[in-house]
Parts: C-alpha cells; sequence; structure tokens
C-alpha cells in the first residue's frame, strides 16, 4: 500500500494527554485516535495491528478444537441478576432501560450469555466437551481510564468458554488453553510471567494471570530468579504500600524454595483463565444428561485476552528512542519501501519494481511515496516500527544494490538488486 493512501497522521511532540510511553507512541505514530477518554477510533496502522493480533489468537484457539461465534453486546439485565453478579459489578456496568421499559446493560463479559444459551441448546453428555469463544468489544464504566489502550471504557477481548462432563474435561481443556495463551504471547513478542491468582468476581477455584512485565504496570509480581517461582502481590497488599512507606518492607518477600529475596516485577494483566466449576451452570440451572440419564450441571472454564491491551503492552516491551519496534508477526507491514527522490523516474521506477515482486512473493509493503526530505522519512519509518525498511536512492541504482535497514538492531547491508527478492522473503517469512 502507498503512505498518501493509507492515512498515517504521525506527530513531531509528545501529546500532553498521554500517560504511557505506549500511549504516547500509538498516538505519535498515527495508530491511534481518543475519541473521549477510555474510547479509542483505530487508524488504519492500529487496525492492521489489532487484525494481526486476532489472526494469532483465531489460530491458536481453532488449533485448540474452539469453535467461534459471536455474541450480542446487548445483555437483558435478568440474565446477570441470576447470577448476582450485577451486584458485584455494580457501578461498573453500563445499565439503562430501552423504550420498552426492559432493563439492559453493555457486555463486560459474557459467562451468563452463553450459559443461557448452552442450557437452551445443549441436553446431552454426547454433545460435549465443547470450546466456544469470540473476539468482541467489551465495556466497562471505568472511574478513571488509564494508559490508552490499557484501562479502556471499551476495548477488544478474546473470551473462551469451555464445557465438560467432569473435572477431569476441565482439566484437559484448561491445560490446552494454558499452552495456547503461553504460544498466543510469545507469538506477539511479549515476554511474561504465569502466576495463580485470586478468581475475584468470576468465580471458580482456581486460576492463572498472565503478566506482561512493565514500569508502568499496577499489578505487582514477585519472581525468584533461582528457582523462577513466581507470586502474585494482592491488590490489598499493594494498596496498602501505596498507603505506607514502611510497607514494602514489611511485606513478606522471600521465596518459600530458595529463601532469597525475590524481585518485585511491575506488570500488565494480558490474560486470565479460570476453572469456574459449577458457578454460572448451578445459577442458571444449565445441565446436562448424562449416561445414565442424570442430570448435571455443566462444568465450566473461562479464558480471556485482552486484544486490544496487547497492542499497548507488545509496544511497552518494543520499542527504543525513535519509536515502536514491532515483533514480525503483529507488525502492520512487514517492509516500507522509502525512494529517497520521488520526482526522478528512474528512482521511483525502481522504487515501484520491488514493490510489485515483494507483493508478489506475499509480503506486506508499504511504499512512502510522499514527496518528503529523506530524514522525514527515516523517522516516520523508525517512528512506525516496521521491522525492516529498503532504501532507493541515485546511488545505488547505479551501483545495482539495495540498502536494507533492520528496525531492531539498525544494521544497514547492500544487497545486490537482482537477489534482493528471494533474500528479503526469505528474511521476513
Amino acid at each position: 500500500m502507498f503512505w498518501t493512501k493509507v492515512f498515517i497522521p504521525t506527530i513531531k511532540e509528545t501529546p500532553k494527554e498521554a500517560e504511557s510511553l505506549s500511549h504516547q507512541l500509538l498516538l505519535r505514530a498515527g495508530f491511534v485516535r481518543m475519541l473521549m477518554a477510555g474510547a479509542y477510533i483505530y487508524l488504519p496502522m492500529g487496525l492492521r495491528v489489532l487484525e494481526k493480533i486476532q489472526g494469532i489468537v483465531r489460530q491458536e484457539m481453532n488449533a485448540c478444537g474452539a469453535s467461534e461465534l459471536l455474541l450480542p453486546a446487548l445483555h437483558p439485565l435478568e440474565l446477570w441478576q441470576k447470577t448476582g453478579r450485577d451486584k458485584d459489578l455494580g457501578q461498573v456496568m453500563f445499565q439503562f432501560q430501552d423504550r420498552r421499559g426492559r432493563k439492559v446493560t453493555l457486555g463486560p463479559t459474557h459467562e451468563e450469555v452463553i450459559t443461557d444459551l448452552l442450557k437452551n441448546n445443549l441436553s446431552s453428555y454426547r454433545q460435549l466437551p465443547l470450546v466456544l469463544y469470540q473476539i468482541q468489544t467489551k465495556f466497562r464504566d471505568e472511574i478513571r481510564p488509564r494508559f490508552g489502550l490499557i484501562r479502556a471504557c471499551e476495548f477488544i477481548m478474546k473470551d473462551a468458554y469451555s464445557f465438560d462432563q467432569d473435572q477431569a474435561g476441565l482439566d484437559k481443556n484448561y491445560k490446552l488453553m494454558y499452552e495456547a495463551y503461553q504460544r498466543i504471547f510469545s507469538r506477539c513478542g511479549l515476554k511474561t510471567l504465569i502466576t495463580e491468582a485470586d478468581s475475584g468476581v468470576m468465580g471458580g477455584k482456581v486460576s492463572h494471570e498472565f503478566m506482561a512485565p512493565s514500569p508502568l504496570g499496577e499489578d505487582i509480581v514477585l519472581f525468584c530468579s533461582t528457582c523462577k517461582l513466581t507470586r502474585a502481590l494482592s491488590r490489598e497488599k499493594i494498596e496498602n504500600e501505596a498507603g505506607s512507606r514502611h510497607a514494602e518492607k514489611e511485606t513478606n518477600n522471600s521465596c518459600p524454595n530458595c529463601h532469597l529475596e525475590m524481585a518485585r516485577i511491575n506488570t500488565i494483566e494480558v490474560g486470565h483463565i479460570f476453572k469456574l466449576d459449577t458457578k454460572y451452570s448451578q445459577a442458571m440451572q444449565a445441565n446436562f444428561s448424562d449416561s445414565s440419564g442424570q442430570l448435571k450441571p455443566l462444568v465450566m472454564g473461562c479464558y480471556g485476552i485482552g486484544v486490544s491491551r496487547l497492542i499497548s503492552a507488545i509496544i511497552e516491551q518494543n520499542n527504543d528512542t525513535d519509536g515502536i519496534i514491532w515483533p514480525g508477526q503483529v507488525a502492520p507491514f512487514g517492509i516500507i519501501i522509502l525512494p529517497l527522490d520521488v520526482t526522478n523516474q528512474e528512482v521511483m521506477q525502481a522504487a515501484n519494481s520491488l514493490y510489485q515482486e515483494l507483493k508478489a512473493n506475499g509480503l506486506d509493503v508499504l511504499f512512502d511515496d510522499r514527496d518528503e526530505r529523506a530524514g522525514v522519512k527515516f523517522k516516520d519509518a523508525d517512528l512506525i516500527g516496521v521491522p525492516a525498511s529498503i532504501v532507493i536512492g541515485k546511488k545505488s541504482i547505479g551501483e545495482k544494490n539495495i540498502e536494507l535497514r533492520i528496525r531492531k538492531d539498525k544494521s544497514i547491508q547492500l544487497i545486490p538488486r537482482e537477489n534482493a527478492v528471494k533474500f528479503i522473503t526469505k528474511l521476513l517469512s
């Protein structure tokens, strides 16, 4: 695609409203714009990254045997009243009455809705096990939206739900999802720490959080560098420490295995999985008939990933002073072509020829066709974080070479033009 057709409104100055580095870079690089606090517009570049992440999530969910569906964002409040979570979540939920007088809410999550669906459409053990998932917009009335996409009122989430006959089936699906999450975050170029966690209002006795280390993270994980043990610091302890300068020293941070001091790491929660057991199925009478004809409640698990939040978490771990450094599988484009003089017919012809060849090889290519100084193009290419760039000028054409720049390590190499397409395709595959 051509730069002038994509709509990439980059900004030189750091926006004052942006608190976090990822928020600053998303705005400066022209990936998102804020409509109001907690609600964001995904511009073409941001949408491309979002779609790349969604693609990875879909591949890994499908590989687990899960099937995708799409549930409504608009929920009848009575479903939430059956489990009592309308009171648990309280003001976090957007609630209102429609013109018919029905009480409705915008879904902050979908356990009640999916359970109701299965209650009315699944009756036999022969239909189990079953795993369903969606990638959909959620709504939470955050008292203080912060850090751009990290804590928003409207956000995109992948939520999956498993349904089994018994605990053994739940354990199997839970393990499959646990391992799938590890692959998803690895493919997104994200380092994570996994901790046992409090299930909170979701319910269930077992849950694990996937935490991405970041200086701005509001969740704290204790980590032992010797035995690799991780332990989440409870929200209550974090709040107590915030109120007392001595509390951090008073908290026992020693590793129970090694008896050494554990490191305190600020993190962002990017995924959370739960063994719900029968909390929702019992409350909503979602039962199935087992092999002996006895009615039993469905045994459930749920598995969430903050898809839009991942964009910010990835940037927090992949950046430098010049901008974003996108990992290859989530980059909006794999490579950008930078013709240094768009008024020179020979330069543009060479750039366009290479552009067409790379596209024919299945690569995502961005062509910077702007009539701008070379310095502006280099700075913008670094800012938007595309993994590699090709520089084409009069000198390289005369020498029958192209200049290839790698964003991550800023290395530069000259490649013979005749081998360029094969070399670049192999590099980015």
